[in-house]
């Protein structure tokens, strides 16, 4: 009881230590009344709700501030390391976890400030586009609240306004994912195309280009931000000012997959968490265990045979569950009973979710296959427990390589061309369906708690390592009926394509996943900013 009134007054000390150091002078930038809310008149604190058959205010223009009105966090900080790690390094993301209990005692703006400072000096600005339009909306998405998207979607036009994340970081997201139609923030200053890591003043340009009837402009925020919406270009010039509390934010609930305002199919980085301050902590900690770990498991899966890697691979953490094996029916490399011999091996096919994928069918077959590769560097190749056929995008040499490939034993194939880590299935091409009579599909899904084994920038020969790293990565391989390639519809006999798509709707119904028609070239242009040619190194 006697350390009661010791913790009150430690608490008082430190939230006047964190007014003080972020304000000298013990100044707020703006008026506020005694609730926390702005005196100015045309300001009032609701929950904002807009009717969705108010056709008045569907015709208005929304100047929304992004943290305060669409995002559910307060805090910024996992939107600054997924910069500083994915842009930059790990080495930039631990120095900036060091300095996190220097930024709790500091306000919002010398936070974002320091958080700018460490996350964007000397990076270039192509590889910090690259992250906010590859990695971030998915980190975003889930931080939209749905209370705000609401608000958005009733309203004609929407002008984002960013108080503390850049502009550079928010922009492709609300542009792409949820239609804003002017998005300004502040800018981090650059010199020849590097950052320099000072944060400046919003661009009048862009500014600029918010031309909208004063008439018709209504803002969105919230209460509990110390933002000077009185006198902020654009709020200013708003009829009215809508502020949702604290209280009523923390109800918001986050999107459902279904309810995001454009499906999320590709995103790139190598973390598989949101990097809060003690998530990104207990990633660090991993460190020192995981990469002995990640070699120990290399090389269990290299050189130890199937029927004991698997067994000591779940021993060390490394889950795997097979459902319909062939292993177990007796039907592991063979055909109908008393029927003669095949001449050429069974052709595997199956969704394609990291490079491991024909090494997990191997195991679970309990025999050596072959499969096919593409972009795919000569590490990777080297440490391949099984054979690979390198393939050239020549339909022709291709097709010639697969039959040779095929002849010698069994082969597997990824008929998307690349991996995707969403619930969904790109577009399968035909190929497969030209070389025999009838295929073995495969239903693949995979786990990843703290990184991803896939990317689309450099160092692609480390995909593997990066699965193994994870503290229990987990895959799950169904083995469904084998299905026809040559088959009729109504009296008339399918095509390549045709058939192609019933294979991919099938392994799409078996995991739950949907069907698009998108291809690998749409996969590197989203995500890369090119075709996705071949790296051999």
């Amino acid at each position: 009881m006697a350390l009661k009134p010791f913790s009150k007054s430690l608490l008082a000390f430190y939230r006047l230590l964190r007014r003080r150091l972020g304000n000298p002078l013990g100044q707020y930038h703006h008026l506020q009344s005694s609730s926390g809310i702005s005196t100015c008149p045309k300001i009032i604190q609701t929950c904002l709700q807009l009717p969705q058959d108010d056709e008045h205010l569907r015709n208005k223009t929304l100047v929304l501030d992004v943290e305060g009105g669409l995002l559910r966090s307060i805090s910024t900080f996992p939107y600054f390391m997924l910069i500083a790690i994915e842009a930059g390094s790990f080495l930039r993301g631990f120095i900036l976890l060091c300095l996190y209990p220097l930024l709790c005692c500091l306000t919002q703006e010398v936070e974002t400030m320091i958080m700018v400072m460490v996350c964007f000096v000397g990076l270039r600005e192509e590889k910090v586009v690259r992250v906010a339009r590859a990695t971030l909306p998915k980190y975003f998405l889930e931080d939209v609240g749905r209370e705000g998207l609401e608000v958005v979607r009733g309203v004609k036009r929407v002008a984002g306004v960013c108080r503390l994340i850049p502009r550079v970081m928010a922009e492709a997201f609300l542009k792409e994912y949820t239609g804003f139609e002017v998005v300004v923030g502040r800018e981090v200053k650059m010199i020849r195309g590097r950052y320099v890591g000072l944060l400046g003043k919003e661009s009048e340009a862009r500014l600029g280009q918010a031309k909208f009837d004063q008439n018709e402009m209504i803002g969105f925020g919230s209460s509990s931000s110390y933002f000077d919406y009185d006198h902020h270009q654009l709020f200013s010039r708003c009829k009215v000012v809508h502020l949702v509390t604290r209280e009523d934010k923390r109800k918001w609930s986050p999107l459902t997959r279904d309810q995001y305002p454009r499906p999320l199919i590709f995103h790139d980085g190598r973390l598989a968490f949101r990097p809060t301050p003690q998530a990104t902590l207990a990633m660090f900690m991993w460190f020192p265990l995981a990469l002995p770990l990640t070699v120990l498991r290399t090389l269990i899966f290299v050189k130890l045979p199937y029927s004991i890697s698997v067994a000591v691979g779940a021993v060390i953490g490394v889950t795997t569950r097979v459902i319909n094996s062939p292993v177990h029916s007796g039907q592991v490399g063979c055909d109908e009973p008393h029927a003669q011999p095949s001449p050429q091996g069974h052709l595997y096919v199956c969704n394609h979710r990291t490079l491991l994928d024909p090494v997990y069918i191997s195991a679970m077959l309990n025999k050596q296959v072959s499969t096919v590769t593409y972009s795919v560097s000569r590490v990777s190749e080297l440490l391949s427990p099984i054979g690979t056929v390198r393939l050239t995008r020549n339909r022709d040499e291709d097709r010639r390589r697969m039959e040779q490939s095929l002849r010698q034993g069994d082969l597997v194939v990824c008929p998307e061309g690349t991996t995707c880590r969403e619930p969904y299935l790109l577009r399968f091409s035909p190929l497969f369906v030209e070389l025999v009579d009838e295929v073995y599909p495969v239903a693949l899904v995979n786990w990843s708690s703290m990184f991803h084994g896939t990317s689309t920038g450099n160092f692609k020969y480390l995909d593997h390592f990066y699965y193994f790293m994870n503290p229990r990565p987990a895959y799950d391989v169904q083995f469904m009926d084998k299905m026809p390639t040559r088959m009729a519809i109504q009296g008339k006999r399918c095509e390549s394509k045709e058939v192609a798509n019933l294979v991919q709707g099938e392994i799409g119904r078996t995991l739950g996943f949907r069907s698009t028609t998108l291809t690998r070239k749409d996969k590197y242009l989203r995500l890369a900013g090119n075709e996705g040619f071949a790296d051999t190194k």
